[in-house]
């Protein structure tokens, strides 16, 4: 896997921080930092997602990926399937993630909800290689419900 991350920076006389990636699969992601009042040439213009949101958004897709084909490999009927991610972060540099809880809505016919809580704890424990890694300094908690289609 691998991955090309380039500065967009410099325009004229304003330079910005700004990124673009271009995965290893050819897929292109904008980054930006937030802005910085006291000094805005330090920060982002607010033009796409920060790095650190793109970690998270990321976690959730491993994890719900992991999910929804746990339970459709359990030849349950699965309609829908959403993570919310809520985090804290450490107050000083490197601000990493110290606590995530991922809430996840499981939409179907008649789940069981044994089966979803063991289609998180397997993604959680077992399959999901960035929530692993985030666990290593990050409290990670999931939450769960069934809505039923």
């Amino acid at each position: 896997m691998d991955c090309t991350v380039t500065w967009t920076g410099h325009s004229g006389t304003r330079s910005h921080m700004g990124f673009v990636a271009e995965t290893g699969t050819g897929h292109i992601i904008n980054m930006d930092g937030a802005p910085d009042a006291a000094k805005p040439e330090n920060g982002g213009a607010n033009l796409a997602a920060r790095p650190m949101e793109l970690l998270l958004a990321g976690t959730g897709g491993c994890t719900a990926y992991d999910v929804v084909l746990i339970l459709k490999r359990g030849r349950h009927d699965v309609r829908g399937c959403s993570v919310q991610l809520t985090s804290e972060r450490a107050e000083v540099d490197p601000k990493v993630f110290t606590r995530i809880n991922m809430h996840f809505t499981v939409t179907g016919k008649g789940i069981p909800a044994a089966a979803v809580e063991r289609a998180i704890a397997m993604s959680h424990d077992k399959y999901c290689s960035a929530s692993i890694m985030l666990g290593k300094t990050a409290e990670i908690t999931t939450s769960f419900e069934v809505v039923e289609a």
